[in-house]
């Protein structure tokens, strides 16, 4: 009697499921293509069927806003913040986050440019949006075990660090010469005065 060999079936996505690796694998593309991608690109990307993405998603235009929503979701940054953990001198602490900011701020610069945005949708820049908030706090919280050592309170600093890292890494800021991590955290603990004291251990 022959035996019948059978390919197992994958487990079915639910919608949740399949609608994140859907974002996933248009992410990529939308860096490479900007809003110009298409649907079938996109079904190629996630080994799909061009019909299923719009069995999770209204139309093409529904499923890049929530690309780009999920792009620039704080969630992954704060998580990575959170781990740092105080354990570290203040120096090494700030440069760890530093490198945090700088891959966050990277990645959401070469979208914004890709698709032509000048800021993240929610963000007019006039205000701090919760999206810097919660990072913010987070950086906060990671100072405050040395908040004797410091010139200004811990919520100064964070403020600072971000303002600083925002421009060092945006490449229309910096004149197409980014600032390194380490060169941002160089500026906000020492400043640029030869008499400046160090205040790292």
């Amino acid at each position: 009697m022959a035996t019948e060999t059978r390919r197992a079936r994958a487990t079915p996505m639910s919608p949740d499921q399949r609608r994140a690796a859907i974002i996933d694998a248009t992410l990529p593309l939308l860096r490479q293509h900007g809003f110009d991608v298409s649907t079938r690109q996109i079904a190629e990307a996630a080994g799909i069927a061009e019909g299923t993405i719009f069995r999770v998603f209204d139309d093409k235009e529904s499923l890049l806003r929530q690309v780009v929503e999920a792009a620039v979701d704080p969630g992954e940054t704060e998580r990575r913040l959170a781990a740092v953990g105080t354990d570290l001198p203040l120096a090494d602490r700030l440069l760890v986050v530093a490198e945090i900011l700088h891959e966050r701020l990277t990645s959401v610069f070469q979208l914004m440019a890709a698709i032509g945005f000048r800021r993240p949708p929610g963000d007019d820049g006039r205000q701090v949006t919760p999206r810097h908030a919660g990072i913010t706090a987070i950086v906060e919280d990671l100072l405050e075990p040395d908040r004797d050592r410091l010139r200004f309170p811990p919520s100064e600093v964070a403020r600072r660090l971000r303002i600083l890292s925002f421009a060092g890494f945006h490449p229309l800021i910096n004149d197409h010469e980014p600032m390194t991590p380490a060169e941002v955290v160089d500026l906000l603990l020492h400043g640029v005065s030869l008499e400046a004291g160090d205040p790292s251990p």
